[in-house]
């Protein structure tokens, strides 16, 4: 089973950085999947690490990237509407009473379509950009401004389920959701 710590990282190329992340939600995602792991645990590492996650790009990566035309608003815009989606196949796992239930697998199920649809998209269409158009200087302070955004969520608690439905109520009343 992975290490549930989540690693609170201070400065690096925010390319790496997020690519780290990315394969930390592969584990837990797996670990989700596995009828004999701390579920619960799971469940709420994976919660913190991908609101956090989401929403320190939204706030300190997409529109960086974007001044710096390496990607478009489109893309950005695209991106914060899969993080919508993720958030709302989250809540639905976040809500589920019987981790070992089948209509939980089925949910978590839904919540991995999502968030590996959206990893893979972004490693292509908003990270690929990001190596190819922005120097190595701008990607670590980047990093920086990103792992300190993200830590600071951490820290607070983003995961927890109230805060999770205030985040897709909010994608809801600005229509990133159907």
């Amino acid at each position: 089973m992975t290490d549930l710590d989540l690693t609170l990282p201070e400065a690096g190329d925010v390319v790496e950085l997020i690519l780290d992340d990315h394969h930390r939600f592969e584990e837990l995602l797996r670990d989700l999947r596995d009828s004999t792991s701390d579920r619960a645990a799971v469940r709420a590492v994976f919660a913190t690490l991908h609101v956090a996650h989401a929403e320190a790009e939204e706030h300190e990566v997409y529109p960086t990237l974007r001044n710096d035309d390496a990607i478009t608003k489109g893309e950005e815009q695209h991106g914060e509407k899969e993080h919508a989606e993720g958030n709302q196949a989250l809540l639905a796992v976040l809500e589920a009473d019987d981790l070992q239930s089948e209509e939980f697998d089925d949910l978590v199920e839904k919540l991995a379509e999502k968030v590996n649809h959206h990893l893979t998209e972004e490693e292509l269409t908003i990270l690929n950009p990001a190596r190819e158009e922005v120097d190595e200087d701008e990607r670590k302070r980047l990093g920086a401004a990103f792992v300190k955004a993200r830590n600071a969520l951490i820290e607070d608690d983003c995961g927890a389920v109230e805060n999770v439905r205030a985040i897709v109520a909010e994608a809801q009343e600005k229509g990133l959701l159907d």
